[in-house]
């Protein structure tokens, strides 16, 4: 049976249909059909402006973002495709914190919902440090389908590992 890493903490009948669909080499294909957009956030101003967007939106009352960019130190060997920061200095005897908010470099040629699963679970941490309950549900309020969009990136995340240099459809869906 192959372990299916990203998706340890699911249900053993999820994990079942996608070594199925591993089997049966149609992962690719599903993830095609299901996003087969690019989004146009290419650069960390595009990216800043996004974000601010969606903070706007959602959360008007959280504190500001100093910075938002793509990170690519972040990937999967530091565990983290976001990273949520508080930068705390002392300037002319005041403390100041920046919050920045770092996207792992991957996102920029991701489905636009990747992008977006993404930034709103960063946003999140604005009001709510832990994974908590009130946390993913704040998540849920930003992005009502939050959840099968964080269960759908763990499943292209398995795909890009099985495929690192790999077979035919890997280079149509490891950027898409």
């Amino acid at each position: 049976m192959t372990p299916l890493k990203y998706l340890q903490a699911y249900p053993v009948a999820l994990q079942d249909q996608i070594r199925q669909l591993i089997e049966q080499k149609r992962l690719g294909e599903y993830l095609l059909k299901r996003y087969p957009g690019k989004h146009a956030v290419q650069n960390d101003k595009a990216l800043y402006s996004y974000t601010l967007a969606l903070k706007q939106a959602y959360l008007k009352n959280a504190p500001n973002i100093d910075k938002v960019l793509y990170d690519s130190r972040l990937d999967l060997t530091h565990k983290a495709l976001g990273l949520h920061t508080a930068i705390s200095r002392v300037q002319g005897g005041k403390l100041k914190a920046k919050k920045e908010i770092r996207v792992a470099a991957l996102f920029k040629e991701a489905a636009p919902e990747f992008l977006e699963m993404i930034v709103v679970h960063e946003l999140a941490h604005l009001k709510e440090q832990d994974h908590n309950k009130a946390f993913y549900k704040l998540c849920e309020y930003m992005l009502p389908e939050y959840h099968q969009l964080e269960f759908d990136l763990r499943v292209f995340l398995t795909y890009r590992a099985l495929n690192k240099g790999g077979p035919e459809m890997a280079d149509q869906v490891i950027l898409f």
